[in-house]
């Protein structure tokens, strides 16, 4: 069986026996003589197996054995010891040995053993690599839809997936932004890595700078130990801030000190650690509005907004309607256990008419509260909310004051422009996206369009 091993023993006789005993069976063997030098050497170049002394002059193989744990090398680590007693054998166990020998060594049961580590590790590598090729297939199962839209903003998380560049994803709230960075991961070769959360809107400056950074012990009145922040705790993986355009402006210096040296600094501490995850960042709030209102470092919005995601609003992609909500009748009909198989086509029709303002967590809600009140196997129109029930459609038309003044089609446009940037919320880069143009014309047509009340839109209804 082809295979690596690592002999970590300070006693180089040992260590050099051990090396030739396990290249005969045709394993390729290298040599450490401190537990040190072996964590180093893991991290540069893994071996698929470490064999240890437990008791060595400098370190031991049980902290070699927990610092392999710890860092989550893909190896097993089997113990070796002259001076074998129970609570020694436990503690290796406890420190994610895969066994423990004692010497006098048997040859043979060292090669029994190392082979049954290496037939184990292929195991779990195959494992692992099947469930990554699920979660790959699945990755994005949460994000649905067959709109152009939600199609396009599909394709884009497929393309940079595998990318290392800072992401930042925009939307409206509840068009699902997380959703986005999560599939984002999945599809990646971080798949394995963890995936970890947190809301910039949700907690104080001081308490998010500790949350992100870590702290030492000391650093301030609660801090009774040493604390890894997210930044280290996401490993290899992906942090993800959310909401980060209402990061005050003072923590927002902070991080774009981290994203530029890739380092952190514990609250408290002096020393900075490297950091290896990814950064993906979302926001409902227009940043280029937010840096021109000198409520978000400019340079901070370029460092992280290299890639690009909007995730559009339910209101443009109608035909997906339908087709999340039947995906949120069977999950909580499941959930609940009641037998709420569809949506009747009069209730449907409703649904499609309605324009969902929280757009999908909008539409997830509706649903629940549908499913909850059943009596049919169907949801029926009596199931919806009176809000849905009672929309009407609103028509926008451009006019005038009086209704016969005449005007340019320049002028027209400034309107619609005014008209098209209010309806999105102000956000002035979605408006130019759903127009057509460059942010500089639709800045342009604000700037010279009439004050409010110079020009009106008639609604009919």
């Amino acid at each position: 069986m082809v295979g690596s091993i690592l002999v970590v023993d300070d006693d180089r006789d040992m260590a050099s026996m051990l090396r030739d005993t396990l290249e005969r069976s045709g394993w390729s063997t290298t040599v450490e003589h401190s537990a040190e030098s072996a964590l180093e050497r893991l991290h540069s170049n893994p071996a698929d197996v470490v064999v240890a002394d437990v008791l060595m002059k400098t370190g031991s193989g049980i902290e070699l054995c927990a610092a392999i744990s710890h860092a989550k090398l893909d190896t097993l680590p089997i113990m070796i010891t002259g001076g074998a007693n129970l609570d020694m054998a436990i503690a290796a166990l406890r420190a994610g040995a895969f066994d423990f020998l004692t010497k006098p060594l048997n040859l043979d049961v060292l090669a029994v053993t190392v082979r049954r580590a290496m037939e184990q590790i292929e195991l779990t590598r195959e494992v692992k690599r099947l469930r990554t090729a699920e979660l790959k297939a699945f990755g994005m199962a949460d994000i649905t839809g067959t709109s152009p839209a939600i199609q396009e903003t599909m394709e884009m998380i497929r393309r940079v997936a595998d990318s290392d560049a800072s992401v930042l994803i925009t939307g409206e709230s509840g068009t699902g932004k997380e959703l986005v960075a999560r599939a984002l991961h999945n599809q990646s070769s971080k798949l394995s890595q963890p995936f970890i959360a947190v809301n910039c809107a949700a907690m104080p400056s001081g308490l998010l700078e500790s949350e992100l950074f870590g702290h030492v012990r000391g650093a301030f009145t609660d801090a009774h130990s040493t604390r890894s922040g997210l930044f280290l705790q996401a490993g290899s993986g992906t942090l993800f801030l959310d909401e980060i355009g209402d990061m005050p402006l003072d923590l927002q210096v902070k991080l774009l000190r981290v994203l530029q040296q890739r380092t952190v600094r514990p609250v408290g501490g002096d020393e900075e650690i490297p950091f290896r995850a990814r950064i993906v960042t979302a926001t409902n709030k227009d940043l280029e509005v937010e840096v021109a209102n000198k409520r978000f470092r400019e340079d901070l919005f370029y460092r992280i907004n290299v890639i690009g995601i909007t995730v559009p609003p339910l209101r443009e992609r109608p035909g997906d309607i339908l087709v999340l909500a039947h995906q949120f009748v069977h999950r909580m009909a499941a959930r609940s256990g009641k037998a709420v198989k569809g949506i009747s086509e009069h209730a449907a029709r409703f649904l499609v008419k309605y324009d969902w303002p929280g757009n999908v967590r909008e539409l997830e809600n509706c649903i629940d509260r549908a499913v909850a009140l059943a009596r049919f196997e169907e949801i029926t129109v009596e199931d919806l909310p009176i809000k849905v029930l009672g929309y009407r459609a609103s028509k926008i038309v451009i006019a005038c004051e009086p209704p016969s003044e005449l005007i340019t089609i320049e002028e027209m446009q400034r309107r619609y422009v005014r008209l098209v940037v209010a309806a999105v919320g102000g956000h002035r880069s979605r408006a130019a996206e759903l127009l057509g143009i460059d942010r500089r014309t639709v800045y342009r047509y604000l700037k010279l369009a009439p004050e409010p009340g110079e020009a009106v839109a008639a609604i009919e209804r």
